[in-house]
């Protein structure tokens, strides 16, 4: 057991380096995610935010995607592009918020798919 005045170092290999004037934290080189990862938090907030503008849209609040597009700040281009999630099959939905491995498909190439068929969703987003 510690003393009270024992000191406990915990040693993280970690390198802070400046990107966009920032301080980034950069992990080893050697490092692997943990294989119980949470899913991708980028995927989740847009998913999330795509059915906010869905429901928002249906409830008539916003008869166009510019109308949209001006109410939340943002380019028309890229909250149609991300509008589009809302639309993902329902199995490629469970898969992204409930499954525990990492998603294969990045953000870019999941707004581009949810304009397919459901059956060719689930074929390019499951192995």
């Amino acid at each position: 057991m510690t003393k009270p005045d024992d000191t406990i170092r915990v040693l993280i290999p970690l390198t802070v380096r400046k990107k966009n004037g920032r301080p980034k934290i950069v992990p080893p080189a050697d490092y692997r995610a943990s294989e119980d990862q949470a899913q991708d938090p980028h995927i989740l907030r847009a998913i999330g935010r795509a059915w906010g503008w869905r429901r928002r849209m249906d409830a008539g609040e916003f008869v166009t995607i510019q109308e949209l597009a001006e109410a939340v700040g943002l380019a028309e281009r890229h909250v149609s592009r991300q509008l589009r999630l809302a639309y993902l099959a329902p199995h490629v939905l469970k898969r992204l918020t409930c499954g525990r491995e990492a998603s294969a498909v990045s953000l870019y190439d999941l707004c581009f798919l949810a304009g397919e068929s459901w059956p060719e969703q689930v074929g390019r987003t499951v192995d």
